[in-house]
């Protein structure tokens, strides 16, 4: 399959991760399609501004659709006709999820199901998945293996994902679909969700109110900056799997494979902003896992993948869009994207 010019439909893409795929997918000239809620998890206002963004880079097909509602999903899949499917769309964080689980079940879980039925109904060659590092729960070995057997997620958050990676190996061996799925290591970068920890951090050393520190600082996190996770996406897309046990599927841990504990990044948001933090020490919370670090041989060997940004050069270009969005100073570091 060529990728240029194909038909590519991507659920989630006015949100963080996908906004910024969105972009590349155009310019890279194929005839895209996105489908998103716009949901209220944080403001659609947000997601709003990504669609307008992705516009400044040519056109594309827009249909505010909840993927749990079948009749209209079936509609986007009729009028589109894709060849390639990334599926992004989902509710996210470990917190939230543990709040609400049958939210997360709802639209992680049911609504997963429904777009692989409509991928076999309407004979998608292609799925991307995109799953999360949470999968991997607190008992795995580090760095992280995507061969690893046992698994044991411990939010439902990650136990959605990891149920979605199933199915889409069921629906890969029973209908004959391509299935990448791509387990995300804790994305970072501009248009990054208000409520994860780099963007919810800026906000409150830039306004100078105390920083809510979970445990003794030293849970690590293997931070990927966004560009990186879009281009080992880009790659998926183009990835054919081979054959095993019947089924055409692949499992691909897409981080930066350089844990940053939490007391080296308030360090060095502090340097990049110019401030302190106002260290608010707190307790552990539940379904926190202490280390995400990423084996990313496989992605290396199989797709091409290889993380460019550092993450000081990230950080910093977060902290100049966060800066620009909000009117104030320009950090000093600038923009080395």
């Amino acid at each position: 399959m060529k990728f240029p010019r194909s038909s590519v439909l991507v659920t989630g893409g006015a949100g963080f991760i996908g906004s910024h795929l969105c972009e590349q997918l155009i310019d890279s000239g194929v005839r895209l399609a996105i489908v998103d809620s716009l949901t209220d998890f944080y403001s659609p206002a947000v997601k709003r501004a990504n669609l307008d963004g992705i516009a400044t880079h040519g056109t594309f097909r827009f249909f505010c659709v909840d993927i749990c509602d079948r009749v209209k999903l079936e509609h986007v899949f009729e009028e589109t006709q894709p060849q390639i499917v990334v599926h992004l769309a989902a509710y996210a964080g470990v917190q939230p999820s543990i709040a609400d689980p049958c939210l997360y079940e709802h639209a992680n879980i049911a609504g997963t199901v429904t777009l692989l039925e409509l991928c076999r109904a309407y004979k998608v060659p292609k799925l991307v998945f995109g799953s999360s590092s949470s999968v991997y729960g607190a008992t795995s070995k580090a760095p992280f293996r995507e061969d690893q057997v046992e698994m044991r997620p411990i939010s439902p958050y990650a136990a959605s994902k990891l149920s979605g990676e199933l199915m889409a190996y069921t629906y890969a061996h029973l209908f004959g679909i391509s299935v990448n799925c791509l387990r995300f290591f804790t994305v970072f970068g501009p248009r990054q969700r208000p409520d994860l920890a780099i963007h919810k951090f800026t906000k409150l050393i830039e306004s100078g109110s105390p920083v809510p520190v979970f445990g003794d600082g030293s849970a690590g996190r293997d931070y990927t900056y966004v560009n990186d996770i879009v281009s080992g996406i880009v790659a998926a897309m183009k990835y054919e799997p081979e054959v095993k046990h019947g089924a055409r599927f692949e499992v691909f841990n897409l981080g930066n494979s350089h844990p940053v504990t939490l007391k080296r990044l308030l360090d060095d948001l502090e340097r990049t902003i110019g401030r302190p933090a106002l260290r608010d020490q707190r307790c552990d919370q539940p379904g926190d896992v202490p280390l995400t670090w990423a084996d990313i041989s496989k992605a290396r060997d199989l797709l091409g993948y290889e993380p460019k940004t550092p993450f000081e050069t990230g950080l910093a270009n977060f902290v100049n869009w966060y800066r620009a969005q909000n009117g104030t100073k320009s950090s000093s570091l600038g923009n080395a994207a």
